[in-house]
């Protein structure tokens, strides 16, 4: 993070928009953008963190800032992912507060204001809540819902339903969630973990303004397979009750036909019967050892110490370097 001499330089609002092959968006999201920060009573610095488009998104982003004084860029080395991105913006951010917001404007510009006055009321956190998700299909609604509510009931924190990454974040919040330095970061969850005192605004989340989602159904899969394995063991403990389960059920069987053949004489029934039971028992056994392999897989990844990202250029109205790593 930049090293400042005195709280007062920081200024008061930072924005922080993530961008990845948003060309198509970006001219009308910081039109609206700006339209709502020249309303605002604040000093305020946008940061474009571009996580390695290979659209023209780096070439619009570098025309509004030699139009725009309030904006920085932040141009990293190569795709991270949009966790590590909205990181890196956080990290950079100076202000005393910290907007994370989308650029595909289904999080609208326009709420801004009311997330401030929240702020200003005393809250560190405050969350965009939605309740209405226009645009998006049955499938990815009712996939939502169920997600959410899942973590909820299963995670070590309370996740807060139906809110994504569009938030404000005081200046000690941002602080203590650039102590967090895991490599696989379920966001959502930090931000919960952090406490303070958090505070939810409901609104409409819009259609996609153009292009196309960047969110495929693997995507989303693997993203809450991380929101999962990030904040609970839950998945271990069902790991241990199905085996449980199965070997008590295995007993069970093993002992009725073992009566049976002495009781009726019946014999015991042969090849099918088997097969089933090798079958069904070595679908538990793959399935166990695939939840705990997702685990022993972070281990792996947290051990190795890699630094987050890689930034290759930070351009602001001031100046332009070239940082290595953060």
């Amino acid at each position: 993070m930049p090293d400042l001499t005195a709280a007062e330089s920081r200024p008061l609002l930072s924005i922080v928009a993530p961008v990845w092959n948003e060309e198509q968006v970006l001219p009308e999201f910081h039109r609206r953008l700006a339209a709502v920060l020249d309303r605002l009573d604040a000093t305020v610095e946008v940061i474009y963190v571009n996580d390695g488009s290979t659209d023209g998104t780096l070439s619009i982003v570098r025309q509004l800032l030699a139009c725009d004084r309030r904006i920085n860029l932040i141009n990293l080395s190569r795709n991270f992912g949009k966790e590590i991105a909205m990181t890196a913006g956080l990290d950079h951010a100076c202000g005393e507060a910290v907007i994370i917001i989308d650029t595909d404007l289904q999080d609208p510009p326009e709420l801004i204001p009311e997330l401030v006055r929240l702020w200003k009321a005393g809250h560190d956190v405050v969350y965009a809540q939605r309740e209405e998700r226009k645009g998006d299909s049955w499938l990815k609604r009712a996939t939502a819902f169920c997600f959410y509510r899942i973590v909820e009931k299963i995670s070590e924190v309370s996740l807060p339903r139906d809110a994504g990454d569009f938030r404000l974040l005081s200046r000690r919040a941002v602080d203590a969630l650039c102590q967090l330095r895991e490599q696989h970061r379920f966001m959502k969850g930090l931000f919960a973990w952090i406490g303070y005192s958090q505070i939810a605004t409901p609104y409409r989340r819009d259609p996609r303004y153009g292009g196309e989602t960047k969110w495929t159904y693997w995507k989303l899969w693997n993203f809450a397979l991380e929101g999962i394995t990030s904040f609970t063991t839950a998945p271990l403990r069902w790991a241990t009750y199905l085996g449980l389960c199965t070997a008590l059920l295995s007993f069970s069987y093993a002992t009725f036909v073992f009566w049976k053949a002495l009781a009726y004489g019946d014999p015991v029934r042969g090849y099918p019967s088997l097969l089933i039971i090798m079958l069904f028992l070595g679908g538990v056994q793959l399935m166990t050892l695939g939840i705990i392999g997702e685990y022993v897989g972070r281990m792996f990844n947290e051990t190795k110490h890699r630094p987050l990202y890689f930034v290759d250029q930070v351009v602001t109205q001031h100046q332009a370097t070239v940082e290595t790593m953060k």
